[in-house]
């Protein structure tokens, strides 16, 4: 019982964070403050009490809809919630405990916001890239493992840290790759992309740009022909990249050394 003690404070702390984050996807894309006001239904603007903003409890105790107007409330705020909080679980399970835990857990919070605002509004905002650029070249120079240097399950070796040039090369590489992508595209690729590459790079180095980039494009290929099989949807159909770099991202993060050795290993 106290081995899953860590793991399940993880994944409570994650839920919280969950709840911040879903005011950072409405509010970040329209140019509000996430701090003031308070939250409010955006029906009837009656605010939101402490207990009816309990991660996934108060959702489920309201029914799904505003205690005042009965707007139906989107099933996302619980999705996002309970993502983050499995995302903050999986962290720990597969690195351990250290000072580099909140950084890990501000990148993957970083994917979340990411996703589900390019998927409403085809943009990433660069209140989130720029400082979690700044964010991932200073703590990959000091105390951010390499997840490439996870070749098995199990916590990281602490000395194998991703490291300042890594980390430079990383978000060089990263914003570099999909300027130039974006250039020979003539706009197909968004600004927003480019700097969450960076942003990704910074985090966890060159590799992961490699590894990124390829799972990202290959799903989100495989949902573009399901889009244009099923769903009716043509080649000029816009589809945000930002929700498949994300996806990429995680597998670098979780899985990165350990695709690598499989793949030189055969």
């Amino acid at each position: 019982m106290t081995d899953m003690l860590p793991g399940m404070f993880a994944f409570f702390f994650g839920l919280i964070v969950g709840s911040f984050l879903n005011v950072c996807i409405y509010r970040l894309p329209r140019d509000m403050s996430i701090v003031a006001p308070p939250s409010a239904c955006p029906r009837c603007r009656t605010p939101i009490r402490p207990w009816e903003n309990i991660p996934l409890a108060s959702y489920l105790f309201l029914r799904g809809r505003c205690r005042t107007c009965g707007e139906r409330i989107s099933p996302r705020y619980p999705l996002v919630e309970l993502g983050n909080g499995l995302l903050y679980w999986a962290v720990l399970a597969a690195f351990g405990t250290g000072w580099y835990l909140p950084l890990l857990f501000v990148l993957v919070s970083s994917l979340v916001v990411i996703t589900f605002i390019d998927l409403d509004f085809q943009i990433i905002p660069d209140r989130i890239t720029l400082p979690g650029i700044a964010i991932g070249l200073l703590g990959a120079s000091f105390i951010l493992p390499d997840p490439f240097g996870r070749t098995s399950p199990g916590p990281p070796d602490p000395a194998l840290i991703v490291g300042f040039m890594n980390s430079l090369i990383g978000l060089l590489a990263g914003g570099g790759l999909f300027y130039f992508i974006a250039v020979a595209s003539r706009g197909g690729m968004g600004g927003g992309d480019i700097k969450m590459m960076a942003m990704v790079g910074a985090f966890m180095g060159w590799k992961s740009i490699l590894l990124t980039t390829f799972v990202g494009s290959l799903t989100g290929s495989v949902v573009g022909i399901f889009l244009m099989l099923f769903r009716g949807k043509d080649r000029k159909t816009k589809i945000p990249f930002g929700p498949f770099l994300a996806f990429g991202s995680l597998v670098s993060l979780f899985f990165g050394g350990m695709i690598i050795q499989w793949y030189f290993s055969r």
